[in-house]
């Protein structure tokens, strides 16, 4: 009985490496959730009217009737590895921990002080663009744009709210900040990935990288006062107490010395619990009920980002994945056609993927042979493999950074997309960036 399940097992494996050629049908199960999950919200005007987590579901379902070679029971243990892939377990745990921040920052009255605190200082019509810099500091700090959007959102609701700016305008400074330095942090898993998978220092890259992007960052800032400058607001700021602005000065000045993300996260929770009691804006019964508060609103997000670990992996076992870096690598001629091979295999991978870390992990092998093969420069590659893929997590729909932007403010991705500037013009420098290179 052993020997007969062992070569069932094996004729299973065997279905799956068949795939090693890659298979366009199997991206069918994405292109079903962009069909169902668009498609809704254009015929009934309304993005809410398909929830993404229901129309992920049907994708699941597709992904699991394809490949009939692979058992059930097999599936099952394909998505499960996928699930249990470290960046989705990361992931998912900075979602919680930045609920749990979310939650009693927000009860301590750490939003209202930091807002009132920021309308006071920032001059009017430069709070958008302030929004940015900001963000940018703190990504880079925190290496993670996950963190940065979750300890920001609640401040650009505020500003929003208090000044008068489009909510959409505040949210999106901070998208696109926080993608800014999910690109170049030194401590970011994005830039670690792509550096390990490419064989180049950090230091290289961060300094390619950044020269690439710099004129990306500085037209976004001017993008951002200009579309404010001559909107109404009112700018009469409220008072603020500097003791429930601490928690978010803590995760600012851990961000910015580089402590893990979950420490920083975990000591802005305590501390605004501790501010919240002292200032007796939170009565002490209710300590752990606006922690909890706070984790539950990241339910869905996090469960996303499981239902969208386990289509990528029956995609991935299926040779879809494979299709795409085939129909690159295929194409490419020439050193500035191999730089432009790995923007698109980048950028592609990440679409199918939603996961710029993954992105980068599965296309960065296929990279290092294209490098290799025509003489790209390691730290070009590397950067390339980043800013690419970050383009592309800044501008999806049903990337975890919209989604977790979306939840936290209750707008809809779709809301945000025509003011996510940032993510389009790093495309654009980097395709300047290749065309002016050298052959």
């Amino acid at each position: 009985m052993e020997k007969e399940n062992q070569g069932t097992r094996n004729n299973q494996t065997e279905g799956v490496a068949e795939n090693s050629a890659g298979r366009a049908s199997a991206l069918l199960p994405i292109g079903i959730f962009l069909i169902i999950f668009l498609g809704a919200g254009v015929v009934f005007r309304d993005f809410y009217a398909m929830p993404a987590i229901v129309a992920f579901l049907i994708a699941l379902f597709a992904a699991f009737l394809q490949n009939r070679k692979v058992s059930f029971d097999e599936k099952i243990r394909m998505i499960a590895k996928g699930v249990g892939e470290e960046n989705i377990i990361t992931m998912s745990l900075i979602f919680l921990c930045a609920g749990a921040f979310s939650g009693a920052v927000s009860a301590a009255g750490g939003v209202e002080s930091t807002v009132n605190l920021g309308l006071s200082l920032i001059p009017a019509h430069f709070i958008v663009s302030g929004l940015f810099i900001i963000s940018c500091f703190i990504s880079v700090s925190m290496g993670t744009s996950m963190g940065t959007i979750a300890a920001l959102a609640p401040i650009a609701v505020g500003i929003s709210e208090e000044a008068g700016f489009p909510m959409t305008v505040c949210i999106a400074a901070v998208v696109c900040g926080s993608m800014f330095g999910d690109n170049l942090s030194m401590i970011s898993d994005t830039t670690i990935a792509a550096v390990k998978t490419q064989g180049c220092e950090m230091k290289d890259k961060f300094k390619a990288n950044f020269l690439i992007v710099l004129p990306a960052a500085v037209i976004t800032i001017v993008f951002f006062w200009f579309i404010t400058r001559n909107m109404s607001y009112d700018i009469s700021s409220g008072e603020y107490n500097l003791l429930r602005v601490i928690p978010y000065l803590v995760v600012l000045i851990g961000a910015l010395i580089g402590i893990n993300v979950f420490l920083v996260l975990i000591a802005g929770t305590v501390l605004s619990l501790i501010v919240g009691v002292g200032t007796g804006t939170i009565a002490l019964p209710e300590m752990f009920t606006v922690v909890g508060d706070g984790i539950v609103s990241m339910y869905d997000i996090t469960v996303i980002s499981i239902i969208v670990a386990c289509i990528v992996s029956l995609v991935r076992a299926n040779g879809g994945i494979q299709f795409i870096l085939n129909l690159i690598k295929n194409r490419i001629r020439g050193k500035k056609g191999a730089q432009a091979g790995i923007a698109a295999l980048a950028l592609l991978v990440d679409l199918c993927t939603a996961n710029n870390t993954v992105a980068i992990v599965m296309s960065g092998p296929i990279a290092k042979e294209i490098s290799e093969e025509y003489g790209v420069d390691p730290k070009r590659s590397a950067s390339l493999l980043d800013m690419f893929t970050s383009v592309g997590q800044g501008l999806i729909p049903y990337g975890a950074q919209l989604l977790s932007a979306a939840t936290l403010t209750g707008l809809t991705p779709f809301d945000m997309i025509p003011y996510l500037v940032y993510p389009i013009l790093m495309a654009v420098c980097g395709i300047v960036a290749i065309a002016i290179s050298k052959r």
